[in-house]
């Protein structure tokens, strides 16, 4: 295959959803795709990486943007069979943060000049009253505070007046666009629901955000595929792209864990599809056998969260065993992701960083 002819048909790809086109070329592009996540060339790799630099760079600037992230209640009803935090685990150690514990994180955030609080639980089911009251009150304290949520599935209701409370932004990662292999991930939950929530953010004008997890049993090549392309056709402001991680205390204690190889060339190839969006380079790739936070950077990622939950708390939201946040400093993340970027060709973004096309 001719490697720019195949970028060039996923970028065209990434065009036609953007101005809202019914996509062509849908067999083209999905040759194109697989044969990036199954070639062993690495010329053509090396092509593929530079591509989503040159495109991020270009859509959004060679900046590495920063969101401060807290982890507010390790509490979570789903039963993910990846997940640490999941409900029949009986070993996971539980908490939730006050409000008041909450708004000291967003005040340190602020003191380390951070334009972003990404505030994220498991599906715990808190009162929709509790968490309106949290947004009113950061934005009282910090008017210019970006606030995204990451708390799962909700009603269109619940969105809605934690929209009007403040919140920005909203990460409700998939994990899997394919019903079949959602299902075997996640008992008791489809995916069409999942979706439906997405659909609902984004017509409430939230930046929405999902993502998937590179290695997860069943998955195939071509589930990757489908993701990538589900993403560039709902145009999310925001995709993460991590490996699996298998948890001691889960029913895949004793899978094998996902690619970081095949992690990498999904985000490059997800930044093709999606040039504006902001790509993390995620935790979970910075706690594999080494950090690989920079090599995702060098594929086109654009942002990093470094955590501010309290420190008792962080080695408690345990989504997988080993999370490099445990470890971080967090008072000073700006000046310490400095060589981080630099080592990126990057500078450090500490604004709001919203999606460039809220202008």
């Amino acid at each position: 295959m001719k490697v720019q002819q195949a970028i060039d048909t996923i970028i065209t790809y990434g065009q036609e959803c953007r101005k809202g086109h019914l996509p062509s070329q849908k067999e083209a592009v999905t040759s194109a795709i697989i044969w990036f996540l199954e070639t062993q060339d690495q010329d053509a790799l090396s092509q593929l990486a530079q591509a989503g630099v040159d495109m991020r760079n270009r859509w959004c600037g060679p900046r590495l943007a920063v969101r401060g992230l807290v982890e507010f209640s390790s509490y979570c009803g789903n039963t993910c069979l990846y997940c640490g935090l999941n409900r029949g685990n009986p070993r996971a150690e539980r908490y939730r943060l006050t409000k008041e514990e909450i708004l000291s994180c967003a005040s340190a955030i602020c003191d380390a000049q951070i334009g972003t609080m990404v505030l994220q639980s498991g599906e715990d089911g808190t009162r929709a009253e509790f968490l309106e009251e949290v947004l009113r009150s950061v934005k009282a304290a910090h008017p210019n505070l970006a606030i995204t949520l990451s708390v799962g599935e909700r009603s269109a209701e619940d969105y809605r007046r934690w929209k009007a409370a403040g919140a920005d932004r909203f990460l409700l990662r998939i994990e899997s666009s394919d019903p079949e292999l959602y299902a075997s991930l996640h008992q008791g939950r489809q995916v069409e629901t999942r979706i439906q929530c997405l659909d609902t953010l984004q017509s409430l004008g939230y930046q929405t955000g999902s993502g998937l997890m590179i290695g997860v049993p069943g998955q195939t090549t071509s589930h990757i595929v489908k993701d990538l392309l589900f993403f560039a056709e709902k145009g999310y402001d925001m995709v993460g792209i991590g490996p699996f991680i298998p948890h001691p205390d889960t029913p895949f204690r004793n899978e094998k864990a996902g690619s970081v190889d095949l992690t990498l060339r999904t985000v490059s190839l997800a930044r093709l599809l999606l040039p504006e969006a902001w790509i993390p380079a995620t935790t979970a790739l910075g706690s594999m056998d080494r950090d690989y936070r920079l090599d995702a950077l060098m594929q086109g990622a654009n942002v990093v969260m470094p955590n501010f939950s309290p420190d008792d708390c962080k080695k408690k939201y345990a989504i997988y065993p080993g999370k490099r946040c445990i470890s971080e400093e967090n008072t000073t993340a700006p000046s310490m992701l400095a060589p981080l970027a630099a080592a990126a060709g990057l500078t450090v973004d500490t604004s709001r960083a919203d999606a460039p096309r809220m202008g």
